[in-house]
């Protein structure tokens, strides 16, 4: 897939910018699927918080991502894909220009996108564009750190190693995500890795990595 790793979404221009690129035609032409499934394997997000993803609405913050001027917008929650059968799910994956996976918890994301088998049919999907905000993109990383491991059933911190660099994201938006922190994380992170703040993205095509930013960002290793 084409990979948009952000840690807030498409906060402004330079993003949005490369976001319409890899898309290849304008944004309101474009058919989208938002994931929001993160969200319920995190204590801080719930049935509001999903509600307002997908409905765009009423905080700013979402209009980074479901708010953007879809052509469709459509909701594609992974809990449900083992129930209902591959023969349903995957056509409408596969008539989505792009995934717009939200925040949440990276191992909750990463353990529903196996279980659902999205996973597995990721590698089929090379002109498909994932857009991640924060546990949207780390769940593609190698390793995500027990710094942000929050759901409990959680075997370790190992995502899908879709890349093979790891993200610190939220970069100096919370007290507990400073520089410092991220240095912290980073020493034991065991791959090369990036912090990145709310005006930053990771753009990944075919295996070439380049950072879209407007504010702060470092890598490491």
């Amino acid at each position: 897939m084409k990979l948009l790793l952000t840690s807030g979404g498409v906060t402004n221009p330079s993003i949005y910018s490369v976001l319409v690129q890899l898309l290849g035609k304008p944004i309101d032409e474009c058919h989208a699927l938002c994931v929001p499934t993160a969200q319920w394997g995190h204590p801080m997000c719930g049935p509001t918080s999903v509600r307002d993803f997908v409905a765009a609405e009423p905080k700013p913050d979402w209009q980074y991502m479901t708010g953007l001027g879809w052509a469709s917008l459509g909701v594609l929650e992974l809990t449900a894909l083992p129930t209902i059968g591959a023969e349903r799910w995957v056509p409408w994956v596969r008539k989505a220009d792009v995934l717009l996976v939200d925040g949440g918890d990276a191992t909750y994301l990463c353990h529903w996108m196996r279980e659902s088998g999205l996973a597995d049919l990721l590698p089929s999907l090379p002109d498909k564009v994932w857009v991640g905000v924060s546990a949207g993109s780390i769940v593609m990383t190698p390793r995500i750190g027990d710094y942000f491991v929050e759901w409990p059933s959680a075997p370790d911190d190992r995502t899908l190693g879709v890349v093979d660099f790891s993200i610190f994201p939220h970069l100096n938006l919370f007290p507990t995500n400073t520089m410092a922190d991220a240095e912290r994380w980073a020493a034991d992170i065991g791959v090369p890795a990036y912090a990145i703040d709310e005006q930053t993205a990771i753009k990944v095509v075919d295996g070439s990595v380049e950072v879209v930013s407007e504010g702060q960002w470092t890598k490491f290793g």
